[in-house]
C-alpha cells in the first residue's frame, strides 16, 4: 500500500464528450470496465464517447457516465500502482471511491447513481432551484450572506465547501440570486450563477434523500479495503455500514471538501493526491487547500507514467 498517496474521484461538472475512450483503446482493463457499464446501463458507453453533449449534461446521464469513466481509469491505475492509503470523492465521486475500495459493486453503483440523478432532478422543478459559486470570500462570510438571502420563506445555504475562498450556495433560485448580489456587494471577486438543473446538496434535496435511502439500504456494502473519506463528515470510514449511512446523508448535506483535504494532508499523512477520472478540477482545489501537496490528474493514458514516477519518489 502506498502510504502517502490518496486517489480522489471527481463529481458532476467534469464530464466531456469523448471521456474514457483513449483509456479503453490503450488498456484492456478500461475496455472491460466500459463493457460492464454497458451491460448495466445500455447506451452509456456511446454517450461517454460520442455524446451528444446535451444528453451527457442531463443529471441522470452525467452521474453514471462520470462514474464509469472514473472506474475505468482506476482499473488501469490499480493494475500498475500500489493501493493508495485512502480514497475520497467529491459528491458523486464518493460512489467511484467506494467502488475503487471494493465496498460497492460497480453495476450496483451505476444503477444507484442513475436513480440518484433522477431523484435529484425530480426533487425540485426545473427553474425553481439554483446554485451560485462565490469566489473571494471566506466560508463564514458566505454562510452569513446565504442565511440573510434566504429570508423566512425560501432556502439558501452552503452546498459545497470547495476551497478556502470558493464556496457554493444552493436553494430557491430567487434566494440564490439574492445571495450572489449580496456577495458582490461585500467584495466577492466573483459570484456566478451555475448552469445546473437542480440545487444539489441543499435542504431542497430532502425528497431525493428519502427516495434514495431505501435503494441504498437494500444494496450490499462491504467493508472497504482502505479508508474512504466521506463528504458529509469529512472523516474516513472503514465499514460498509458507515459508508452507506454517509451516502444517504450526503444527498441534502454540504460537501465538506476543504475539511476532507485538510484531514488527509494533516492527520492522514497524505502528500500526493491523484485525481482519477475526467478533468482536473479536484487537483486545482487540492493545491489551494494544501499548498505543499503534490497533485496529478489522470486525464490521459500517458499520465500513468507520471503516476509511477511519483510512486518511485514516494518510496525513495
Amino acid at each position: 500500500m502506498s502510504r502517502a498517496v490518496a486517489f480522489i474521484f471527481p463529481g458532476q461538472g467534469s464530464q466531456k464528450v469523448g471521456m474514457g475512450r483513449s483509456w479503453a483503446e490503450a488498456h484492456p482493463e478500461c475496455r472491460e470496465a466500459f463493457e460492464e457499464a454497458e451491460a448495466a446501463l445500455p447506451g452509456l458507453t456511446a454517450l461517454c464517447w460520442e455524446g451528444p453533449a446535451e444528453d451527457l449534461q442531463l443529471t441522470a446521464n452525467t452521474q453514471p457516465a462520470i462514474l464509469a469513466t472514473s472506474v475505468a481509469i482506476h482499473r488501469a491505475a490499480a493494475a500498475r500502482h500500489p493501493a493508495p492509503a485512502l480514497v475520497a470523492g467529491h459528491s458523486l465521486g464518493e460512489y467511484s471511491a467506494l467502488v475503487a475500495a471494493g465496498a460497492l459493486d460497480f453495476g450496483d453503483a451505476l444503477r444507484l447513481v442513475r436513480r440518484r440523478g433522477e431523484l435529484m432532478q425530480e426533487a425540485v422543478p426545473v427553474g425553481e432551484g439554483g446554485m451560485a459559486a462565490i469566489l473571494g470570500l471566506d466560508a463564514v462570510a458566505v454562510e452569513e450572506l446565504a442565511e440573510e438571502a434566504a429570508g423566512e420563506s425560501e432556502h439558501c445555504g452552503v452546498a459545497n465547501y470547495n476551497e478556502p475562498r470558493q464556496t457554493v450556495v444552493a436553494g430557491h433560485r430567487a434566494a440564490v440570486e439574492r445571495a450572489a448580489e449580496l456577495a458582490r456587494e461585500r467584495g466577492a471577486k466573483r459570484a456566478l450563477i451555475l448552469p445546473v438543473s437542480a440545487p444539489f446538496h441543499s435542504k431542497l434535496m430532502a425528497p431525493a434523500r428519502l427516495g434514495l435511502a431505501p435503494l441504498l439500504e437494500s444494496t450490499q456494502f462491504l467493508d472497504p479495503r482502505m479508508p474512504v473519506m466521506t463528504n458529509v463528515d469529512a472523516r474516513p470510514v472503514t465499514t460498509g455500514a458507515e459508508a452507506r449511512a454517509a451516502l444517504i446523508r450526503q444527498v441534502d448535506s454540504p460537501v465538506r471538501w476543504v475539511e476532507s483535504v485538510e484531514w488527509m494532508a494533516g492527520e492522514g499523512g497524505i502528500t500526493n493526491f491523484v485525481e482519477v477520472g475526467p478533468g482536473t478540477v479536484l487537483a486545482g482545489l487540492v493545491r489551494r487547500i494544501a499548498s505543499d501537496a503534490r497533485t496529478l490528474s489522470l486525464t490521459e493514458p500517458d499520465k500513468l507514467a507520471e503516476l509511477l514516477e511519483q510512486e518511485d519518489e514516494v518510496n525513495a
